[in-house]
């Protein structure tokens, strides 16, 4: 079982093996989300289905209104979080699933063409289910292609529905009441995965307020990846996750980013750094910043 990371030459041998697999291509774009999807069609690895952030991976609707109220779509249930990309229901998801032919016997293994910006979401999301045998292709697309690995523009059969069962949750998703009622406190200590000019208040391209929920450190989610393409060594994040905390205990650590998204390479980092299993805000600043009384803060934290 695969529960962090796999290498080409581990996806290659799953692929050859006699373990139930299902392969997830998540490429996306915030910018354009419709070229996920295109680039899926141009090219994917062979059996890889499309897992697409907004049609798969987010409730339909769910971003807080004026009011800091949450808009629901009737067919989709009461999404999980808020935000711009709101975690669906676990029995909207686990329905998905089902739907796709994905049950809880199959290893899964996700990747995309842009970091592991949104791979990741589906891989939290699986633990989040109670599946623990999911994991990232260590490099994406990029190192899949680079080790002379075939890419198909071919549509995928369809596969039998399936009866996926959600099971106790592996990862924790906390809420904006339950960041409220711990911020500024040592049991809670926020890391924001976006950009440093965002995450300073310098500029803001997607939501409506500029700059950071006050308290939080900051780690860019690409700086998790070296050169490559690839994941640092554990030992070289453990290092730098130990730096940015300062001595603050890793147990604390709730993640977050823009819209609960590029916030989980960094959850997905300190995993592989041994540093624990560590909390999801996933509304992130998107829901935070779109509700009413919540203080912001722009510029660096001392």
């Amino acid at each position: 079982m695969c529960t962090t990371l796999v290498s080409v030459e581990q996806l290659q041998q799953l692929q050859a093996g006699d373990v139930p697999l299902m392969v997830f291509d998540c490429s996306f774009d915030l910018m354009k989300p419709e070229a996920g999807a295109q680039q899926y069609a141009a090219a994917h690895i062979p059996g890889a289905l499309h897992a697409d952030l907004d049609a798969h991976l987010s409730a339909k609707h769910g971003v807080p209104g004026s009011h800091g109220d949450v808009v629901i779509a009737q067919e989709d249930g009461v999404p999980a979080s808020g935000g711009r990309h709101p975690l669906p229901s676990r029995e909207r998801f686990a329905a998905w699933l089902s739907s796709i032919g994905f049950s809880n016997n199959m290893q899964a293994v996700a990747y995309d063409r842009n970091g592991a910006n949104y791979c990741g979401r589906l891989w939290w999301m699986l633990k989040w289910m109670g599946h623990d045998a999911v994991a990232v292709l260590d490099g994406g697309l990029q190192a899949w292609q680079a080790a002379g690995g075939e890419v198909t523009n071919r549509e995928e059969p369809a596969h039998f529905q399936s009866n996926f069962v959600p099971g106790e949750p592996l990862a924790r998703l906390v809420t904006t009441d339950a960041v409220v009622r711990r911020l500024g406190q040592p049991d809670q200590n926020l890391i924001d995965a976006r950009a440093a000019a965002r995450y300073r208040g310098e500029v803001e391209p997607l939501d409506p307020i500029a700059g950071h929920i006050p308290g939080a450190l900051n780690r860019p989610f690409a700086e998790n990846l070296g050169p490559d393409g690839k994941f640092k060594p554990a030992s070289q994040l453990r290092a730098e996750f130990d730096a940015l905390l300062a001595g603050r205990d890793p147990a604390t650590v709730v993640h977050q980013c823009g819209s609960g998204v590029s916030a989980v390479p960094n959850l997905l980092a300190m995993q592989i750094a041994g540093l624990g299993t560590t909390a999801l805000y996933a509304g992130s600043w998107s829901e935070w910043s779109n509700t009413p009384g919540l203080p912001t803060r722009q510029g660096a934290e001392p």
